[in-house]
């Protein structure tokens, strides 16, 4: 337990010491909330933009942080030995693994804290209540182990040069086809049909629907965040190399 707290407080360190990772969880997400909310580019679902962008913008922060970030900076650590360094302490995998999700959970909590200062400030009013609910935590943990398990499949199977090019296109087709930014109802039929089943069409519906309506997630969100909270991190601590 001893060495997986000390490793927790050194991913933290590390994240918040990076300033291209603060640049993608921190800084691009408010900098979208703030652009969209204040310009006419997309049409504003019911309940207004500030309503539908800042539960968007939650999911962007979990995806950024425990997807692409996670990603970018294990890949490289494992190319310059870093992990395999890890590999020999009593830490083991599974602890560095979890670690590194607990320390994401840490900095998108920082992160959530930010967004919905600023969403406040441009006129969000989430549902009322729905701040309170056990939902919207589950729901962000379970978003967390599956994007977090998907970044390491990658960071730990791929070369960091491929693994970058690959998180990156991944964030682009995920930001533009989970609901984040641009409504499920906006995209195309098939589009719209398979964003729920991913981790973070599944996130950004449920959260949606928790903080836009005051509803809990539908049964078929439940069941794709399960899923790949299960899944991912299970085949990333099978398959993650340390060199």
């Amino acid at each position: 337990m001893n060495a997986l707290l000390a490793q927790v407080r050194a991913e933290v360190r590390m994240t918040l010491r990076r300033g291209e990772t603060l640049l993608l969880t921190v800084v691009i997400p408010v900098v979208l909330l703030v652009f969209f909310s204040r310009t006419r580019v997309l049409s504003a679902p019911a309940g207004g933009r500030v309503a539908y962008l800042a539960p968007g913008m939650w999911a962007l922060a979990v995806m950024s942080t425990s997807l692409v970030a996670l990603s970018i900076a294990t890949g490289f650590e494992r190319t310059y030995g870093v992990l395999r360094r890890l590999h020999v302490t009593p830490l083991g995998r599974p602890r560095l693994i979890g670690a590194k999700v607990v320390a994401v959970l840490v900095t998108e909590a920082i992160q959530i804290v930010i967004l919905s200062g600023v969403a406040l400030a441009l006129g969000w009013r989430p549902h009322s209540g729905a701040l309170d609910t056990p939902s919207v935590v589950g729901v962000i943990i379970l978003g967390t182990l599956g994007c977090a398990g998907i970044g390491l499949v990658l960071a730990g199977t791929l070369r960091a040069e491929v693994n970058l090019a690959a998180t990156n296109g991944l964030y682009l087709v995920l930001l533009l086809g989970s609901g984040i930014v641009v409504p499920l109802t906006s995209l195309p039929a098939p589009v719209r049909s398979a964003a729920t089943w991913l981790p973070t069409g599944a996130l950004a519906d449920s959260l949606h629907r928790l903080l836009g309506a005051g509803h809990l997630p539908s049964g078929g969100d439940w069941i794709s965040l399960v899923a790949w909270a299960i899944a991912a991190p299970a085949l990333a601590t099978k398959s993650f190399r340390f060199d």
